[in-house]
């Protein structure tokens, strides 16, 4: 049963959002015992509204938690990173598109849509081409050439939108519904089923203190959160880590929100941060992690643009080259230990939300080029 996330009213069909609050949707809480599998997917199958098929599957999910070793040492803490690149196009949202996809084509659309600035297009793309159904991407004017072409190079048929990205939300889903077209957007109730599996995988392996999340529309963090709910009432995990919400300084609605007590999340003015991913203005699940960080006394933090990319190039020289989205959860980490907000030897999970490829835009790399004849002088 879905049910809305904010005022609990339940709603049956194809409903993407509450028809008496406005409120983004998910299913109902899963209380019941976790099978043994090695994929995350038939392990916890029972957590899933529907049985999966393999067939609409590019092998997401089971991705790796690495250590990292140097980061730990000099910060004091047992930092681990769960590094969502290594999914099929490159990011965690393949979790939420293979749920999405089963869906839309149960429920028998033979087109899908969505709403990105890069990982989720790519994502929809890719699982749109294997299923056999018509891809619809609109995206934003600022979006890199790097994530135009994930894209398109599976046939979607990608609409560059001239306008405000923070409503685009609202009116696809207006559109899907006079046109017959199931718009997988970014809190998608089937998404945030998908992402619960990013929870099962690292309490499967580490019990954790902190979850440091990058949070844009909000999908992501609901998601997490769900998962560890659901692990809790099974008796799969004893309790539910801290969850903190990390956004840029420059777009940073669900902080503002947090920090000045206010009610509801309103719509930030004038975005600017080199961490696209993570740049949406007005996000449809901002009040539904705004109600989760206060219920649960959890912590919301925003770093800016220079702390972004210094985290990037730490977590490079741990061999992880991340999006600066993806790098905000480190930047986050290190601000939180710099105010004594940390306990020493506390063990952390950073979610690496996907690969740094597709923005590279503001890197500046500087390179020497040597003759073959010197090449031995060069070699040092």
């Amino acid at each position: 049963m879905l049910r809305c996330a904010l005022c609990g009213h339940e709603v049956g069909g194809d409903a993407l959002r509450c028809p008496k609050c406005g409120g983004p949707l998910q299913f109902d809480y899963f209380e019941g015992e976790i099978q043994q599998a090695s994929r995350v997917w038939d392990k916890f199958a029972d957590f899933f509204p529907f049985k999966l098929e393999n067939k609409y599957s590019l092998g997401e999910g089971n991705t790796p938690l690495i250590y990292l070793r140097r980061l730990s040492h000099r910060l004091g803490v047992e930092i681990y990173a769960k590094y969502e690149a290594m999914n099929p196009t490159w990011s965690f949202k393949d979790r939420g598109t293979y749920l999405a996809i089963h869906y839309a084509l149960l429920a028998g659309y033979r087109k899908v849509g969505t709403v990105s600035t890069g990982n989720m297009g790519a994502s929809v793309a890719a699982y749109s081409s294997l299923a056999g159904t018509d891809a619809i991407i609109l995206t934003s004017r600022e979006v890199s050439q790097e994530s135009l072409i994930g894209m398109e190079i599976h046939g979607a048929n990608v609409i560059v939108v001239d306008g405000d990205y923070g409503m685009l939300y609202h009116r696809a889903l207006e559109i899907g519904a006079e046109k017959g077209i199931y718009f997988i957007n970014s809190d998608n109730p089937y998404r945030i089923e998908g992402y619960k599996s990013i929870s099962f995988e690292i309490a499967d392996e580490r019990d954790a203190d902190y979850i440091f999340v990058p949070t844009s529309s909000g999908g992501l963090y609901r998601g997490i959160f769900k998962g560890y709910v659901e692990m809790k009432r099974c008796g799969f995990v004893e309790r539910v880590p801290q969850i903190v919400c990390v956004q840029a300084s420059g777009c940073s609605p669900i902080y503002t929100a947090y920090i000045s007590r206010a009610e509801h999340v309103e719509k930030y003015e004038n975005p600017h941060t080199l961490a696209h991913a993570i740049e949406n203005p007005y996000p449809p699940s901002g009040d539904a992690v705004l109600k989760i960080l206060r219920e649960n006394k959890f912590s919301c933090v925003a770093v800016d643009d220079q702390a972004i990319l210094e985290a990037q190039r730490e977590l490079a020289s741990e061999g992880l080259f991340v999006q600066p989205a993806s790098a905000s959860a480190f930047a986050a980490l290190k601000m939180k230990i710099s105010r004594g907000k940390i306990e020493r030897n506390s063990r952390v999970v950073l979610i690496l939300t996907g690969a740094g490829f597709r923005n590279i835009g503001h890197l500046d790399m500087k390179r020497r080029i040597c003759k073959l004849e010197e090449l031995e002088r060069c070699v040092k």
